[in-house]
């Protein structure tokens, strides 16, 4: 029987970032989820903090050199990739220069959010999927970590709806505790309308609170889990009601386990038109 394959991107991974909830929770999971016999690919976005001599990452030339182009500005896509030896798995990372580059992740050195860490979730989901055409990996389903990941479900759902690559990929998202305080860019909806989607998706988008982003995401999505022990009423709220398939927080000792499954749940559930 052939393995399934499961997708799991990232806003961090451990150990290339610091320990977090989302980065141990990312890595545990991809390595759990490979180690009981699915194929895996796991992307993360290429912070400008990485060391990269550190991790070993080198560029991948066959799969860089395309652009992508977001709010009318064209944005060179350049992947690169790194081992975690002890994990027997890789990482690939999406970068860009704009995006990228500086010397942090999504704050400043002020401790104040990226104005347009929306055009940062943007490219990196694209980016992921364009590199992952390019790859010839059709996955079963994508598990997205972290806010940045959050549009995903949207671009499987309504961009990339009638690509035959992800006919029949379903999206899992992983609802964590911490958000972003500031909104994203008011423009965001104008910005996602210019990449080609419809009137009826943005308009979810045009008040862009983390709340709504991911209330917007529980809407497209397949599967909705619960990566934190504890969540805000606001975001208990989006998963009590989701319509999809769903899975509370489990204990971290249980999680690879039930999240496997779950997966499993998802992929095999018949997709009701």
């Amino acid at each position: 029987m052939e393995k399934k394959k499961v997708l799991f991107i990232s806003q961090e991974i451990s150990p290339f970032l610091p320990k977090s909830e989302v980065s141990l929770t990312a890595r545990s999971l991809a390595q759990g989820v490979q180690e009981g016999g699915k194929e895996i690919r796991a992307f993360m976005p290429r912070f400008g903090v990485i060391n990269e001599r550190r991790h070993q990452l080198h560029e991948v030339i066959r799969l860089s050199g395309m652009n992508l182009i977001i709010d009318d500005a064209d944005h060179p896509l350049i992947i690169k990739v790194a081992s975690i030896s002890a994990a027997r798995m890789q990482v690939y990372f999406i970068d860009n220069e704009e995006y990228f580059k500086r010397k942090n992740t999504v704050l400043d050195d002020k401790e104040i959010e990226h104005k347009d860490n929306d055009e940062r979730s943007m490219f990196f989901c694209r980016g992921v999927l364009e590199t992952v055409k390019k790859l010839g990996w059709q996955p079963d389903v994508i598990h997205c970590n972290g806010w940045m990941t959050s549009l995903m479900p949207i671009y499987i759902k309504e961009l990339y709806k009638d690509d035959p690559h992800f006919a029949n990929t379903k999206v899992v998202y992983n609802i964590y505790g911490d958000g972003f305080n500031n909104n994203w860019d008011p423009r965001l909806s104008e910005k996602l309308k210019f990449d080609g989607f419809s009137d009826d998706v943005v308009k979810d988008f045009e008040d862009p609170s983390f709340e709504n982003i991911t209330k917007a995401a529980a809407k497209y999505v397949d599967g909705l889990s619960v990566a934190s022990e504890e969540l805000s009423p606001e975001l208990r709220n989006i998963f009590d009601n989701a319509k999809c398939e769903k899975l509370d927080y489990v204990a971290e000792e249980h999680q690879v386990k039930e999240v496997s499954e779950f997966l499993d749940k998802v992929i095999d559930a018949e997709v009701l038109i």
